[in-house]
């Protein structure tokens, strides 16, 4: 099993969310963004949700109020917690303060945690409006942030332009192709009707990261042709990969696309 792309949860997004050099804000003359700067690094080796952290993140609030930095440090304790309000209205602060560094961010836990498809789009085409660089990928760092795009689109029923989207991204240069592109892009094509293109994205994926979703949407494929023998092959290949645990997964919520046992026993039924 390959693994191309692996990150700490919450830890990626547009740009790295990591400790700020606090020397920029020295060099760029902005002596109180600076005094802020220091004033979180007293949270260094305190847990989130700990007083200490939040303590450290509160008093460089006080110093600089518009210090985007600290409002989103100190939503990821909240967000982990299941307190949504008061994550929403911390990282909604880092976003006003740095939209740049926060929309990405943002957007994908909208998508990821809250499937607010409407209010990840937004942010994602802002930050495609305010970006001159790749606008990044996904909190979890599973998928690019057009791919996240593409895919909120397909829930609003848009499934050309979100086929549209992801062949664009699959083609821009330097791309690192996610763990679970083509298995999107295949299902995409499958719900559309073209099977050929369906099948061949199929045969990328197995190619590249192969799970058991992969033969069980390849099985609909053959049975949409009507060929019942290698649909039944492919559902056997998607029961094995399941059973060792070959599947699309999050340690959090359920991907798009993923499958489960009783969706393998339906199939199993409608084949015999």
């Amino acid at each position: 099993m390959k693994l191309y792309l692996s990150f700490f949860f919450l830890a990626f997004s547009y740009n790295s969310f990591t400790q700020p050099n606090c020397n920029y804000f020295l060099n760029e003359g902005d002596t109180l963004k600076y005094e802020a700067c220091l004033q979180t690094e007293n949270a260094k080796g305190h847990y989130q949700f700990s007083k200490e952290y939040q303590i450290a993140m509160d008093k460089a609030i006080k110093i600089d109020p518009t210090f985007a930095y600290p409002y989103r440090a100190k939503s990821v304790a909240y967000l982990k917690s299941g307190d949504f309000i008061e994550w929403k209205r911390l990282i909604d602060l880092a976003v006003k303060y740095d939209p740049l560094g926060n929309l990405g961010y943002r957007a994908s836990c909208r998508y990821q945690f809250f499937r607010d498809y409407g209010g990840t789009i937004i942010d994602i085409e802002e930050l495609l409006r305010i970006s001159n660089a790749d606008i990044g990928h996904s909190a979890n760092g599973n998928y690019h942030l057009q791919v996240v795009r593409a895919l909120c689109y397909k829930a609003l029923g848009r499934k050309q332009k979100a086929i549209d989207l992801i062949e664009t991204q699959l083609q821009a240069e330097g791309y690192v192709i996610g763990i679970y592109d083509y298995i999107h892009l295949g299902v995409l094509y499958l719900e559309n009707g073209d099977l050929s293109n369906a099948k061949l994205n199929f045969k990328k994926q197995q190619d590249y990261n192969d799970l058991a979703e992969n033969h069980f949407y390849m099985s609909k494929v053959f049975k949409a042709e009507n060929n019942l023998k290698k649909a039944k092959i492919e559902l056997q290949k998607a029961v094995e990969l399941y059973e060792i645990g070959y599947v699309m997964s999050d340690p959090y919520v359920h991907p798009v696309d993923k499958i489960f046992w009783s969706m393998i026993k339906v199939e199993q039924k409608s084949l015999n």
